[in-house]
């Protein structure tokens, strides 16, 4: 660990623990956010998630079809001699499209600026400006603020409409 990585550990609500292998900001993600919230209390029955590396599991979008990622042989993929691969293409394709995020840009990024650079851009991005929590990636609320918008829609993504052309 270089003089840039030991900064911190932490970045305020970012965690470099949290960063998946393949771009993908697991604090940011929704399955990790409904553990920290349990939100199954609020009537959900839903897996949680402590995030890929926490888990053992190095990445969840990639293991299966990466040997260096399943084994643990790269921390990210931009290690690889294919990177970016079809596979991180597509996945990085579906989640431009519908999550407002990169996972290229992030490893790219994380490649030219270090893990805390990288962090700190996201505690900037993310954070609810009404609470100081967490926005999710897959739907776009702050879960400890605007929790009461997926109990009312619990497929809820990003600024839909409600049945009234109202946006929530």
């Amino acid at each position: 660990m270089n003089a840039k990585e030991r900064k911190q550990e932490k970045t305020g609500n970012m965690k470099k623990e949290l960063m998946a292998p393949c771009g993908m900001n697991c604090r940011l993600c929704v399955a990790y956010q409904y553990k920290e919230m349990n939100i199954n209390k609020h009537g959900f029955h839903r897996t949680y998630c402590p995030g890929c590396i926490p888990r053992g599991k190095n990445c969840t979008h990639m293991k299966d079809v990466c040997d260096r990622l399943g084994s643990g042989r790269v921390r990210f993929c931009f290690e690889c001699d294919d990177y970016p691969c079809k596979r991180l293409k597509a996945l990085d394709k579906r989640y431009r499209t519908k999550y407002h995020m990169s996972m290229i840009h992030n490893l790219d990024f994380i490649k030219e600026n270090g893990l805390v650079s990288f962090l700190e851009n996201e505690e900037k991005k993310w954070i609810c400006p009404t609470c100081g929590g967490v926005i999710c990636c897959h739907n776009g609320l702050c879960l400890h603020c605007q929790l009461d918008i997926l109990l009312k829609n619990r497929k809820y993504r990003w600024n839909e409409e409600n049945n009234h052309g109202i946006t929530e």
